[in-house]
């Protein structure tokens, strides 16, 4: 059940307009060893196919962080498909 108060409004608004949960693992070289590579998961809801948000964060991680990165994987699910809603003019209730 949503609280559509805080975070979980915010949510809920993303979904409705769109945007679906992406997930990244994300491979890069460690900085001191650049034969070893680290796994790091990133997940955030995002607006297929463009995916502004990931590569906002790509583009932050290219700049700001230590250890390049060697490659990312993506998945992308839209949580509420537009056939999914539909419209109530009533409503019926019990005691």
């Amino acid at each position: 059940m949503y609280d559509f108060t805080g975070h979980d409004h915010r949510q809920m608004q993303l979904m409705l307009e769109g945007y679906g949960l992406t997930t990244a693992r994300i491979l890069y070289h460690f900085p001191d060893h650049p034969g070893l590579l680290q796994a790091y998961i990133w997940q955030d809801y995002d607006l297929a196919p463009k995916f502004p948000v990931l590569a906002g964060f790509l583009e932050f991680w290219r700049t700001k962080l230590d250890g390049p990165l060697h490659s990312v994987c993506f998945t992308h699910n839209r949580l509420i498909a537009p056939n999914e809603w539909r419209k109530v003019d009533g409503e019926l209730r019990l005691h």
